[in-house]
């Protein structure tokens, strides 16, 4: 017997984590904040996501970009990097405060 997860516990899946780069630094004065998320996630279950993980937030606008893989080096070995799904949100409400920034 198969136990589907509830739709609740598969948003707490859907954020990886939050991306921190100098452009995501700049975005947040904008109210943008980027996350990398699963690949499979839909625009409407990351801002459920969002609004789950920072309650008194309100979720303006969810763009997605998709992250392929690309060949990297590390000495004479050539490798593959993971790829990946990130989200840009625009949110409404105070601003998100990450590890005490």
């Amino acid at each position: 017997m198969s136990k589907q997860k509830s739709n609740t516990e598969r948003l707490y899946d859907v954020i990886k984590k939050s991306l921190i780069t100098e452009k995501s630094v700049a975005a947040t004065e904008n109210a943008q904040y980027t996350f990398e998320v699963r690949k499979d996630a839909t625009k409407v279950e990351i801002a459920q996501a969002v609004e789950l993980a920072f309650p008194g937030r309100k979720v303006k606008k969810v763009r997605t970009v998709y992250m392929p893989s690309h060949e990297k080096r590390l000495g004479y070995k050539f490798g593959r990097t993971n790829s990946g799904k990130k989200a840009i949100v625009t949110i409404e409400g105070e601003p998100i405060e990450f590890m005490g920034a």
